[in-house]
């Protein structure tokens, strides 16, 4: 009997379907589901230039909803790992919490070489972190900067209670703007946990307002529309990754 092999669609086929798909989508021409840019190899520099900043979001969001529905690709990362050897290109940076309930790359099911990862406590921006962003952007080529808070996050609830404790002490002093500009009508405290989460959500938007103010590599990238520069965030029950509105 003749065995009949399926041939695998091709890097560059899925991608084309990417693409058209993503147009649609954003547009909001189209209901279809995003096809993946997640397969055997890691992303390639075409792959990637061909994308916009819309296109790479739209990619995420589907991501997180095969996450929320248990059904994530089936990643080759040995095979991602050899594709990556001579070189990255990464569609984003992240920066989110170290917090190990919200790890980006999984809630996003990206692969191997599809982001570049920043994680410090309460997804604050500092020089370093600026640095690194402007790096994978300018340099690297990444279309999307994605500040990624969670709910109940322990280093806002930290700030909110006004914890001490060696460099950790500084750290949060960097959250605590979020707490004053909180509007919230509830009890704000530490203790509760919707509280947190609104100042976790306010800690996000400040963060992007300081990578505006304090990276003008960045904000130009923006304003030439080369980048976006969007917030998020991971709720742990259900696991969606809220987007903002640019």
């Amino acid at each position: 009997m003749k065995t009949i092999q399926h041939a695998q669609p091709s890097r560059r086929s899925i991608l084309k379907k990417t693409l058209a798909v993503s147009a649609l989508s954003v547009t909001g021409v189209g209901t279809m589901t995003l096809p993946t840019l997640s397969f055997a190899a890691s992303l390639s520099k075409e792959a990637r230039d061909a994308m916009t900043p819309d296109a790479v979001i739209a990619h995420f969001k589907q991501g997180n909803l095969r996450f929320r529905e248990n059904r994530p690709l089936q990643h080759d990362y040995l095979a991602q790992k050899r594709n990556s050897i001579a070189g990255q290109y990464p569609a984003a940076v992240i920066l989110s919490c170290i917090d190990s309930r919200a790890p980006a790359e999984i809630v996003l099911d990206a692969g191997i070489g599809e982001t570049f990862n920043a994680r410090v406590a309460g997804n604050i921006s500092n020089r370093d972190m600026l640095g690194s962003m402007e790096f994978a952007c300018a340099v690297a080529g990444a279309k999307v900067v994605l500040v990624m808070g969670h709910t109940r996050c322990g280093a806002v609830r930290g700030a909110i209670d006004n914890a001490q404790l060696g460099n950790l002490t500084g750290l949060l002093e960097e959250i605590k703007p979020a707490i004053d500009q909180t509007v919230f009508s509830g009890e704000r405290s530490g203790s509760n946990d919707d509280f947190v989460d609104a100042v976790a959500r306010k800690n996000v938007e400040l963060t992007i307002e300081r990578i505006r103010s304090n990276s003008p590599v960045l904000k130009q990238l923006e304003e030439e529309k080369k980048i976006k520069i969007v917030g998020s965030m991971y709720h742990l029950s259900g696991g969606k990754v809220e987007f903002f509105e640019a």
